[in-house]
This record gives structure tokens, C-alpha cells and sequence, in this order.
């Protein structure tokens, strides 16, 4: 980065931008190699955290487009990582739950993620990545966490 410009290297959304892309790769590669995608971690992630719900709740805690919901259910029902079932309180709509290969899957997912983090933050101590996670999220929390 020694032949950037001053002005941009002390710009925190550029690096914060380099950064994202920087890690997009990692986080894809890592995920491909695992035989995933990110989107399938997130999902199974808000499955096993916050249990079964509808595709329209998942897509808006996962920050995933609606009309991209209903195909990347469908790909993850096909390899039973989740099921659909009748809403009980309401039966026009679903709720996806993890099934038990879901969970596992999540688990090998999860340790492929820890991996790219490791390798993309290496060079951050434990209470430095907090403290940047801290940083990033109060960001995120003031513009109203798009």
C-alpha cells in the first residue's frame, strides 16, 4: 500500500472497502472449498440462533433480498440442511427449520468462516479484533445496520 495516496490510505472507508473486498474473496474461497456459500452459513446461522421462522424473517435477518429467499431455501431443502412445514399459526406460509444434517452442515461451515476470519485478521490480536468488531458495529448500529 506504500505507492497509494496519503489521502486515501487515511481514509477509513476506503480501507474499510479495500478491507470488504479483501475479505469477500477470502470468505468465498473458504466457503467454495468447504462446499458452501455464504449465504448457506447465514441462513443455517439464523436457523440454530433464533429457531424456525418464515423465509420472509430469515431474508431480513440475514440482510437477504426476498426475491433471492425462495431459491436458496430450495437448494438448501434439496440437500435437507432445512425443512418447510405448514405455520401453524398462520398455514399460507411456511417455516424453515434445521434439520439435524443442517446443524452439522453448519458446523463445517462455521469452521471453514473461522478460518478465512483467521486468515484475513492474523495479524490482529484477540482484544484487537473485539475492539474492531466493537468499532464496525457502532458504525453499522448509527446508519441503522443496512
Amino acid at each position: 500500500m506504500d505507492d497509494t495516496p496519503a489521502r486515501l490510505r487515511g481514509k477509513p472507508s476506503w480501507l474499510v472497502s479495500k478491507t470488504a473486498a479483501l475479505a469477500q474473496r477470502h470468505i468465498g474461497e473458504a466457503m467454495s472449498a468447504a462446499g458452501g456459500r455464504g449465504y448457506h452459513f447465514a441462513i443455517l446461522a439464523a436457523l440454530d440462533e433464533f429457531g424456525p421462522a418464515s423465509q420472509v424473517a430469515i431474508g431480513r435477518r440475514c440482510r437477504i433480498d426476498r426475491s433471492d429467499m425462495h431459491a436458496m431455501l430450495t437448494e438448501l431443502e434439496s440437500q435437507k440442511y432445512v425443512a418447510r412445514q405448514p405455520d401453524p399459526d398462520d398455514r399460507r406460509r411456511n417455516l424453515i427449520t434445521l434439520t439435524a444434517a443442517g446443524e452439522r452442515r453448519l458446523h463445517e461451515l462455521d469452521a471453514a468462516l473461522t478460518a478465512a476470519q483467521d486468515e484475513i485478521f492474523g495479524g490482529l490480536t484477540r482484544p484487537e479484533r473485539d475492539r474492531l468488531i466493537r468499532l464496525l458495529t457502532r458504525v453499522l448500529d448509527r446508519h441503522g445496520n443496512d
